[in-house]
């Protein structure tokens, strides 16, 4: 029924073409004019009910992607500790001995310009800050870059001027994640030494060296390793864990430790 209901949805206004230009010839060979308004008012509501059907069915599928986003997020919950607390519920707070993490719900998103953001229905009186991490069931989204009241502004990794520490998983050598700025699926990773060798499939995620984001979480794989000949370093293309198409609910992580490590920086320097 479902994969019924998919088709109907993609081909619904050829379907609704093909009924439409049936009726028009019907209206052409018929000169009663009263059979022709009784005609014209079925299409009318013949119309009516594709359109009808049509948003039903879209607000469906729409309704199961969510549903199926934060089916997998809980069951990371049910699998696994601390680092996978995502629920569903936005009003939903984890606290562990270094982080907060806020569930949010996504108010909009773009992704297909230079620099692309997310706005959030969480602010300030919901203990939001700027420059706290954000991410989803499957990895790192970006950071807060602004905060009133009730809402947060989130400029995505889809950004020119994003740029997250990172490590490759399999030797925890430190790399930096960029965007390519041309696919919303896509990045590119920096800074790989010469000499190791990368494959299509290896993992990348957060370094934790920063105060934004904890350490592991995930950033994309590798599609493509680039040698740029005769330089030190190298780089490779990525594709990003986060679909970011298809985000309805993200976490934002507060890093409870942050004052206090800056301060001590601050000492040592």
């Amino acid at each position: 029924m479902r994969y019924l209901l998919a088709f109907l949805w993609k081909h619904n206004f050829f379907f609704l073409f093909v009924a439409l230009e049936l009726i028009a010839f019907i209206l052409m060979t018929n000169s009663k004019n009263y059979q022709g308004s009784v005609i014209i008012n079925a299409t009318s509501e013949f119309t009516g009910g594709i359109n009808n059907t049509a948003t039903n069915i879209g607000n469906y599928f729409s309704l199961n992607r969510a549903n199926e986003q934060l089916l997998r997020e809980n069951t990371a919950l049910l699998q696994n500790s601390s680092e996978s607390v995502l629920i569903s519920d936005t009003g939903f707070q984890y606290v562990d001995s270094l982080y907060r993490y806020i569930g949010a719900k996504v108010i909009s998103i773009s992704t297909h310009k230079r620099n692309n953001y997310m706005m959030l229905n969480r602010g300030s009186k919901h203990g939001i800050k700027k420059d706290m991490g954000v991410i989803s069931g499957d990895g790192i989204v970006g950071t807060v870059i602004s905060v009133s009241k009730n809402y947060s502004s989130v400029m995505l990794l889809l950004h020119k001027d994003a740029k997250i520490s990172a490590r490759i998983k399999k030797n925890n050598q430190l790399v930096n994640a960029v965007w390519n700025e041309i696919d919303y699926r896509f990045g590119t990773l920096e800074d790989i030494p010469a000499h190791l060798q990368l494959e299509a499939g290896d993992t990348i995620v957060s370094s934790g060296n920063s105060f934004i984001f904890p350490q592991g979480i995930q950033i994309g794989t590798v599609t493509e390793y680039l040698n740029n000949s005769g330089q030190s370093l190298n780089s490779a293309k990525i594709k990003y864990s986060t679909d970011f198409n298809g985000i309805f609910y993200v976490y934002i992580i507060e890093n409870l430790k942050k004052e206090e490590i800056i301060e001590l920086e601050e000492e040592n320097n």
